[in-house]
C-alpha cells in the first residue's frame, strides 16, 4: 500500500499536471459517480491535498474528489489522451490541457461537498500527518503515552491512522530500527527518551522517504551502495525487505517477523 510520502508526491504529479486551464473531460468507472462528469468538466482544479494516504482533489465549484489507494491503487500522469499499457482497471481519468491524471485499481473514490470532507469516516479520525511541518515530536510523544496508546504493541500503534498518519509498513520497520526498539514493546515499557527517539525518526524518515523518493536509509551509506552498482532493493531502506542480508551498522543479519499482521524486519543487535 501506498505511504504517505508516495501520496504526497503523487499529489504533486497530478497538481502539476491539473492546475491551470479547466479539465476537458471527466471519466468515472463507476456508474454512482457519473454524473458528476458533467459536473467538474470544465471546471479548474484549485488544489491538491494529500491527507495521510488520501488525497483529495479540490475543484472552484466546490466540490472534490476524495481517493484512497488501497492496496494497489496507483495514479499516473502522461500526455493528454495517452494511456498507459497496463493490465490494470481505470478507475478515474482527468484530462487536462496538455496532461491526463490516471487513477488505476482503487475503487474507494467519492466526490465530495465542503460539509461532507470533515464528516467523512475516513478523514475527520485521522491522526496527526507526519509530513505536516506543524507535528512535532512532542505531539507523539503525546500520543503514544495517552490511554488509547500505551497499552497497545508499538507495532500496530505505527500503523494505526488514527494516532499517526501517513505511516504504514516499511515506515514502521525503519523508525523502530532507527530508534532502537522492537515491535512487540508497549509505551508502557519504554522510557521517555525512548519514545522520544522513536517520535524523532517517524517524523525525520518519513519526510526523507517524500524528500528522496522513498530512500530510508542513511543517505550517505545509500549514495556509497549507488555507486558502487548496488541495485535500488539492496540501498534503499536500513531493515524493511532485507531479510537474511547484513544490517547497515553492525553487520548483523535482519530477521523477518510478523506484528500485527503484517511483516515487519528488525536487526537482533541494533534493537535489542
Amino acid at each position: 500500500m501506498p505511504e504517505g510520502p508516495e501520496i504526497r508526491r503523487a499529489a504533486d504529479r497530478v497538481a502539476a499536471a491539473l492546475i491551470g486551464p479547466p479539465i476537458g473531460e471527466v471519466y468515472f468507472a463507476f456508474d454512482h459517480l457519473k454524473s458528476y462528469e458533467a459536473a467538474l468538466t470544465g471546471q479548474r482544479v484549485r488544489a491538491v491535498e494529500p491527507r495521510g494516504k488520501a488525497l483529495l482533489i479540490h475543484f472552484d465549484n466546490d466540490l472534490s474528489i476524495y481517493s484512497h489507494n488501497q492496496l494497489y491503487g496507483v495514479w499516473m500522469v502522461r500526455s493528454r489522451g495517452q494511456l498507459p499499457t497496463t493490465n490494470r482497471q481505470l478507475r478515474l481519468a482527468l484530462h487536462g490541457d496538455r496532461q491526463s491524471a490516471l487513477l488505476y485499481s482503487a475503487s474507494d473514490i467519492q466526490v465530495l461537498t465542503p460539509e461532507e470532507i470533515p464528516a467523512h469516516p475516513f478523514l475527520k479520525k485521522l491522526g496527526p500527518d507526519l509530513l505536516d511541518p506543524a507535528t512535532t515530536p512532542e505531539a507523539l510523544v503525546a500520543i503514544l503515552r495517552s490511554d488509547r496508546a500505551k497499552r497497545r504493541r508499538l507495532g500496530a500503534i505505527l500503523l494505526d491512522q488514527h494516532l499517526l498518519c501517513g505511516l504504514g509498513n516499511y515506515l514502521r520497520s525503519e523508525a523502530l530500527f532507527v530508534a532502537g526498539l522492537r515491535a512487540d514493546l508497549r509505551p508502557l515499557d519504554c522510557t521517555d527518551d525512548q519514545l522520544h527517539r522513536l517520535a524523532i525518526a517517524a517524523i525525520a524518515l518519513t519526510r526523507q522517504s517524500y524528500d528522496h523518493n522513498g530512500i530510508t536509509n542513511d543517505l550517505a551509506i545509500a549514495q556509497a551502495l549507488k555507486a558502487a552498482g548496488q541495485p535500488r532493493s539492496a540501498y534503499r531502506h536500513w531493515v524493511f525487505a532485507r531479510d537474511g542480508k547484513p544490517c547497515h551498522r553492525c553487520g548483523q543479519t535482519i530477521v523477518k517477523a510478523i506484528a500485527a499482521g503484517r511483516r515487519y524486519y528488525f536487526c537482533p543487535t541494533c534493537q535489542p
